[in-house]
C-alpha cells in the first residue's frame, strides 16, 4: 500500500501527466498517418528523454507506443491500409464493415477492444512481473547468459519467413557491439584508429538511422503517395461495448495470448495477432464471415495486439532483458538514470514502479477517451502527404542523433544506419535483429566469459545449475521444433 500512494504521488506531479498526454497524443498521431511507425517516433523522442526525470521519459516513450497501437487502426479500418505494421489482420474484417456502411462500429469495436487488452496487460505486468523478479535473485552469469541467448534465438526464430536474413542481421548486430575499447584488455578492437569509434556504436544514433531516418527515406521516394479521402459511416462510437460482451470467450482467449506472447522476446505483436485470429476463427459459429467483416475477427486482432504492449515490459524490469527494439530503448532510459532493471529495482525504486504501473493505466484511459471523442477530427491525418512527413522525420533525425553527444560522427553514424535500414526494408529483410544484437551481444558474451571464468573454462558450468540447464534445454527445444515444422512443410511441398 505504502508503494502504491508513493507511486500516486509521483504520477501526480505536471511533468508526469504532461508526459503521459503528450506520449498517448503523439502515438495516436503516428498511428493514424500510413507509413509511420512508433518506433522511428521513440527513436527520435529518446535523446530527449535522457533530459527528464525516469518516470516522466518512461512515461513519454510508452504512451507513444501504446497510442500508436490504437491509432492504427483507424487508416486500417477506413483506408484498408495499416497504420501501423501490427495493424494489418484488423484490415480483414474492419474496412469491410466500413465499406458496408459500419465505420463507426469498426472503429468503436477496435478501441474498445484495444482498451480492455491493454488494461489486462497492464494488470498481468502489475502480477507477473515482482514475481519474476523473485526468481531473478537466484541468477547468476551463466543464467543471464542463456537468458540472453534463448532472447536472439526467439527473435531469430520470430521471423517465420526470413530466418536466414534476421540470423545474419543478428549476427550484424553482435559484430557491431564488439567495436570499441575493450576494457578487459585494454585493447581497440575494430575501431581502424579512428578516436570516434573508441566508445562503441552508440545505440541511439543507430536506432534513429535504421528505424526513422530509412522510413523517411521510403517515403521520400514514393510518388503519388497522397492518401485517399476518408469518411465515416454509420453511428454509435459506443457500440462496440456490446459486441465485445456478445463475445465474451474471444476477448478473453486473444488478451490472455496477447500477454503470454508479450513474455516472449521478438514474438510480440505479430504472433499474438496471427494466433488469436486463426483460434478465434476456429472456434466461430460463423467462420466463414472471417475477412468479410467479422467482428470476432477485429476484436480478436485488437485485443491481442494491445495485450501485448505491457507485457513484453516483464522481461525488460525482471530480468533486464529487453524483448524488442522498443524495449532496448526503455532499457536505454533506465540505464542513462542509473536505474538498472532486474530484482533490485523493485527494492531500491518501489514507487518508480508504482508510478510505472499507474502511468500505463491512465495512457490507456487517455487515448481510449481522446479517440472516442475526437475521431472525427483525427481521421483528416489520414491525408498528409507522404514526403512532406518523410522531410519532417529526416530532420529530426538527424538533430535527434546529434543532440545525444553533440558529436558529428553521431549523425554519419544515423546517416549510415538509415542507408542500411532503407535497403534493407526495399527487399524485405528484418532489422529489429540488428538492435537486440547490439543490446543482448554485449550481455551474452560479458556474462559467458564471467561464468567460463569462475568456472575455470569448464564449459558444463551451463549444465551444472539448474536454471541454466532450463534455458539451454528451452534453446535446444525451439531450434528442434522449428527444424521439424521446416522439414515438415518441405514434405508438404514436394508431395
Amino acid at each position: 500500500m505504502d508503494a502504491i500512494l508513493l507511486g500516486l504521488n509521483e504520477v501526480a506531479s505536471l511533468d508526469v501527466m504532461l508526459a503521459i498526454v503528450i506520449g498517448a497524443l503523439i502515438g495516436v498521431t503516428i498511428g493514424s498517418i500510413p507509413g509511420l511507425e512508433p518506433a522511428g517516433v521513440m527513436a527520435i523522442l529518446l535523446p530527449m528523454t535522457f533530459a527528464m526525470e525516469p518516470l516522466p521519459g518512461v512515461s513519454l516513450l510508452l504512451g507513444v507506443y501504446g497510442g500508436a497501437w490504437y491509432g492504427g487502426a483507424i487508416p486500417a479500418i477506413l483506408m484498408n491500409t495499416p497504420g501501423t505494421p501490427v495493424a494489418v489482420l484488423t484490415t480483414y474484417d474492419g474496412y469491410p464493415m466500413a465499406q458496408r456502411g459500419e465505420a463507426r462500429r469498426a472503429l468503436s469495436i477496435a478501441y474498445t477492444s484495444s482498451f480492455v487488452g491493454g488494461l489486462i496487460s497492464v494488470f498481468s505486468l502489475i502480477l507477473l512481473a515482482p514475481t519474476l523478479s523473485q526468481i531473478a535473485r537466484q541468477f547468476g552469469s551463466a543464467e543471464f547468459a542463456m537468458l540472453a541467448a534463448l532472447g536472439m534465438i526467439f527473435v531469430v526464430l520470430a521471423h517465420r519467413k526470413h530466418v536466414v536474413e534476421a540470423a545474419m542481421m543478428l549476427g550484424v548486430g553482435i559484430f557491431l557491439s564488439t567495436i570499441g575499447l575493450d576494457l578487459s584488455y585494454s585493447t581497440q578492437v575494430f575501431t581502424f584508429g579512428q578516436s570516434w569509434l573508441l566508445s562503441g556504436i552508440p545505440l541511439v544514433p543507430a536506432v534513429i538511422g535504421l528505424f526513422a531516418m530509412s522510413q523517411a527515406f521510403i517515403l521520400l521516394s514514393q510518388r503519388g503517395n497522397d492518401a485517399q479521402e476518408t469518411t465515416l459511416s454509420g453511428s454509435g462510437l459506443f457500440s462496440g461495448v456490446f459486441d465485445l460482451l456478445k463475445h465474451k470467450l474471444t476477448v478473453a482467449r486473444s488478451a490472455a495470448l496477447g500477454v503470454v506472447m508479450g513474455l516472449l522476446p521478438g514474438v510480440g505483436e505479430f504472433g499474438s495477432q496471427f494466433f488469436s485470429y486463426t483460434l478465434a476463427q476456429k472456434f466461430s459459429r460463423t467462420p466463414e464471415r472471417f475477412g468479410n467483416g467479422a467482428p470476432e475477427g477485429l476484436i480478436a486482432s485488437e485485443t491481442s495486439n494491445n495485450a501485448v504492449t505491457a507485457s513484453v515490459m516483464v522481461p525488460l524490469l525482471a530480468f533486464g532483458i529487453p524483448a524488442d527494439a522498443l524495449m532496448a530503448m526503455l532499457l536505454a532510459v533506465f540505464m542513462v538514470h542509473n536505474y538498472i532493471p532486474g530484482p533490485t529495482l523493485f527494492v531500491e525504486r518501489p514507487e518508480f514502479i508504482s508510478g510505472l504501473y499507474i502511468s500505463l493505466l491512465m495512457m490507456n484511459v487517455v487515448v481510449f477517451a481522446y479517440l472516442t471523442f475526437a475521431t472525427k477530427w483525427i481521421v483528416n491525418l489520414t491525408r498528409v502527404r507522404g514526403r512532406f512527413i518523410g522531410a519532417f522525420i529526416l530532420v529530426l533525425g538527424f538533430i535527434g542523433s546529434y543532440s545525444q553527444n553533440y558529436q558529428y560522427s553521431d549523425c554519419l553514424i544515423a546517416l549510415g544506419f538509415a542507408i542500411f535500414g532503407y535497403v534493407l526494408k526495399r527487399n524485405q529483410i528484418p532489422a529489429v535483429p540488428i538492435i537486440l544484437g547490439l543490446v543482448l551481444g554485449p550481455l551474452f558474451l560479458t556474462r559467458t566469459q564471467q561464468a567460463l571464468g569462475v568456472a575455470g573454462g569448464d564449459l558444463t558450468i551451463f549444465l551444472q545449475r539448474p536454471i541454466s540447464l532450463t534455458l539451454l534445454v528451452m534453446i535446444v527445444l525451439s531450434l528442434g521444433i522449428f527444424a521439424w515444422s521446416q522439414l515438415r512443410q518441405r514434405r508438404c511441398e514436394a508431395s
